[in-house]
């Protein structure tokens, strides 16, 4: 496995000519390129920041993984081979491109950092660990709080952007999100759900990404601090989970943080079922 093996570009419609099949030959594995991808070819290049986003695909003959560089965030990859980490360190490396950190199946994000840390000299660090879960059986939690679910409209994009901020801060997923752009997209496609109350006050949020190689994620849920514990994050989950099944997606999948034991048990409980372990590797001295 050469460096010289992995083909960079800046054209998205590029990147999805090359890696296309391949994405789609395991869509819950390759869940992040898939949706992101999507993101950016129905959003444009710039939707996650101001920088151009920056896409490879490991041919050796055959396509073996694939990159997407959306900065600021961290570097994601499909799951490689010490050789195919390493060739990827070097060619990042010889370009001088800048790297926060790394993302991937668990052992692909461990396995690049040790890579990184030996080409380039720079400290690496773990960072989060998330686990993927696919829905099997959807069994609604109990008891059911009192409400209901509904799409969230134009007069909820206010709501929807401080909503996604505070998930953001709670959760460092989002750094240099745009909420308000993010919450335009996701009200463009019905892909926010609100949990309200009886009197219509809403509680709690679950997002859904467009579907795209039959699988959709949700992703976020949130629910304010002080209105944690009551079940409105599992309804409004349940509620969005069942609306993915009922249009027809044949994977609905969603990621958990592996420090949170709450959301782990509460997701296996309502049906989801473990699928792989992701992780999180930050690099030191890089810009954020």
């Amino acid at each position: 496995m050469r460096p010289d093996d992995w083909h960079l570009t800046e054209d998205l419609d590029e990147f999805l000519a090359l890696a296309g099949d391949f994405l789609r030959s395991r869509p819950a594995l390759h869940t992040v390129p898939l949706t992101v991808g999507d993101a950016l070819r129905r959003r444009g290049l710039h939707f996650y920041s101001a920088e151009v986003p920056l896409f490879g695909v490991l041919d050796d003959g055959t396509v073996r993984a694939t990159l997407i560089h959306t900065p600021p965030f961290p570097l994601h990859v499909t799951r490689l081979t010490a050789q195919g980490a390493d060739a990827l360190a070097v060619r990042l490396a010889d370009l001088g491109r800048p790297a926060p950190g790394i993302s991937g199946p668990r052992e692909t994000a461990e396995v690049f950092a040790a890579a990184w840390q030996r080409h380039t000299g720079t400290p690496v660090a773990p960072g989060r660990r998330q686990r993927l879960y696919r829905l099997d059986e959807l069994t609604v939690p109990e008891p059911r709080p009192q409400g209901r679910a509904r799409i969230a409209g134009p007069e909820d994009r206010a709501l929807l952007g401080r909503w996604k901020a505070e998930f953001d801060t709670d959760t460092g997923h989002g750094v240099g999100t745009d909420t308000a752009a993010w919450a335009d997209a996701r009200i463009a496609e019905g892909g926010a759900t609100l949990w309200e109350e009886a009197d219509g006050t809403p509680v709690s949020m679950a997002g859904a990404t467009p579907e795209i190689a039959g699988q959709i994620r949700i992703a976020p849920v949130y629910t304010p601090a002080g209105l944690r514990g009551r079940g409105y994050a599992g309804a409004a989950t349940a509620a969005v989970s069942r609306a993915a099944r009922e249009a027809g997606a044949a994977e609905i999948l969603l990621f958990t943080d592996l420090a949170n034991p709450t959301s782990n048990g509460l997701y296996q409980r309502i049906g989801y079922r473990p699928v792989a372990d992701f992780a999180t590797w930050t690099f030191e001295g890089a810009e954020r």
